[in-house]
């Protein structure tokens, strides 16, 4: 939902303006701005929760507080609850987060459950910025002599401030300088930690096998988070891989849908009999959704590699191969639907990929553990990155049920011999026998693939970087330089750092993107 710009400090609305046009892609049913003293807020809104009174930036009862934001907080009616006293001027889940952190600080926003990044300022001079705790929403920002900017995406800032630009951390909030003082220095303190400390070590089984109860508990708690994800006023579909993730995700929100009288949208891509489409066809046919697929040919992937790349303001070769069949998947989506659910999530909480399984470093409880913990600190770097860019791309949310701060927590107190295999497990084999009843069995034992590679859209793309590197190769071109040491992994991985660089050709990777590809 939406794409917000914040300045604090020395204020230069041109500038401003400049960038909020860049992302107006990610809220194209309205813009909206407010410019205080030492501030400056703008928004291009994605209508999702109040369509028509919800517009920002909005104002406390005095017009001395504003906010914008990006996302969904899902508890926002216990929130108004909390909060009786308060005459709401909208029914906007980020008023309640902006009226919690107006009553009790910037300590509420710990409180806050849902996907956001929120910028607040008051015309005496104070203001929060944040972004939750897993970093599902982006957030960039710059900080410069007298002023600093704030921004979803990388492509709102100006060429000369690309340098400057950093990832804004998950799970911070920052206040600008007190009024007298540099209002642009500012402060940050964490106000919580992607995965809760409570849930880092390993638990240990009391049993060799889970129970009845077990299974039952991971099915509430799943489902009940996929519920939280449907809230909206608009409609929500499904991204269908094919693979066991997002089928749990649309068997229980078709049975959602299926209570309130309607039917599931759900879209999948894939080239012609391409594995994920063929079996994407056959959740959709059990669960019986309005289904969409899209089958691209090779020129489609062709015409929409550069625009990948250049869209999720990334070059790495595995987020660019599946971001290809995903921008498309998502520009035929939101001819349908304003918000989709992914299955993004679930390999960290239940080790479903093959290299915890496969590397003797992981095979114990504690070291899995840890494993589980650190890949999903670093998913706001690379898949939730993709994820967010394709679909807002579009103007479409895409929302992650997996990455629920409940699910998360209680996923991760399960013991984490369960989730190891041998003894006749498969990968995820919990999360399988959790959902037996519900899943085509056909796809409940389907093994894994990458995205890119069971939508076909793999081998397409390979052929496209051998047909790229022989022609630089003639030219005698060599890749642009990388700062700060970095390797380039693989001639894919060259081809696609030339397109990236052609468009932030000033941002330092290693203070934006992580550090995946750290020499």
């Amino acid at each position: 939902m939406c794409g917000i710009v914040a300045a604090y400090g020395d204020i230069d609305p041109e500038k401003c303006e400049r960038m909020l046009a860049r992302i107006n892609h990610r809220g194209p049913d309205d813009s909206g701005r407010i410019q205080l003293e030492t501030a400056w807020l703008g928004h291009q809104r994605l209508s999702i929760m109040d369509v028509t009174g919800g517009k920002q930036p909005i104002a406390d009862e005095t017009d001395s507080a504003y906010v914008v934001g990006n996302g969904e907080i899902y508890n926002h009616e216990a929130i108004r609850d909390q909060l009786s006293e308060v005459r709401f001027a909208t029914d906007s889940d980020t008023e309640s987060a902006f009226r919690l952190v107006l009553r009790d600080g910037s300590a509420a926003l710990h409180d806050l459950r849902g996907m956001y990044a929120l910028a607040m300022a008051h015309t005496d001079g104070h203001g929060v910025v944040a972004r939750d705790p897993i970093g599902i929403k982006p957030l960039y920002w710059a900080r410069l002599e007298n002023v600093t900017l704030f921004a979803s995406e990388l492509r709102a800032f100006d060429e000369e401030d690309q340098p400057h630009v950093e990832a804004f951390p998950p799970g911070y909030v920052w206040t600008p300088g007190l009024p007298g003082t540099n209002v642009a220095d500012g402060s940050m303190v964490r106000f919580a930690d992607a995965v809760p400390v409570q849930v880092r070590p390993a638990r240990y089984a009391p049993d060799k096998n889970w129970d009845e109860a077990t299974l039952s508990h991971v099915r509430m708690v799943l489902s009940d988070s996929v519920r939280r994800h449907m809230m909206s006023d608009v409609p929500v579909g499904v991204f269908l891989s094919g693979g066991l993730d997002s089928a749990i995700v649309a068997a229980v929100a078709a049975k959602v849908a299926q209570e309130k009288g309607e039917r599931l949208p759900t879209f999948a891509v894939g080239t012609e009999n391409s594995a994920d489409l063929l079996a994407a066809r056959a959740v959709a046919e059990y669960l019986g959704t309005d289904h969409h697929e899209i089958i691209p040919t090779a020129e489609d992937l062709e015409e929409a590699l550069d625009e990948a790349v250049t869209v999720i303001e990334h070059f790495d070769p595995a987020l660019v191969r599946s971001a290809v069949p995903n921008l498309l998947l998502a520009r035929e989506a939101v001819k349908h639907v304003k918000v989709v659910l992914t299955g993004e999530g679930a390999d960290e909480l239940f080790a479903g990929y093959s290299y915890v399984h496969e590397d003797p470093a992981f095979a114990t409880p504690d070291a899995l553990q840890a494993e589980l913990v650190r890949s999903i600190e670093t998913l706001h770097e690379l898949n939730l990155q993709r994820c967010d860019r394709t679909t807002m791309n579009y103007g479409l949310e895409a929302r992650v049920p997996f990455l629920d701060a409940t699910v998360m927590e209680e996923m991760l107190a399960i013991p984490a011999e369960w989730k190891l295999m041998g003894e006749g497990r498969t990968e995820k084999q919990l999360l399988r026998e959790a959902f037996q009843d519900m899943v085509l069995d056909d796809i409940l034992w389907r093994g894994k693939e990458q995205f890119g590679d069971g939508s076909g859209a793999g081998d397409v793309l390979a052929k496209l970087v051998e047909k790229e590197k022989a022609k630089e190769g003639a030219q005698g071109a060599e890749p642009p330089a990388v700062e700060n040491g970095w390797d380039l992994r693989s001639d894919e991985e060259v081809a696609y750092y030339r397109t990236w660089f052609r468009t932030f050709s000033g941002v330092r990777p290693n203070r934006t993107l992580g550090a995946f590809a750290t020499a």
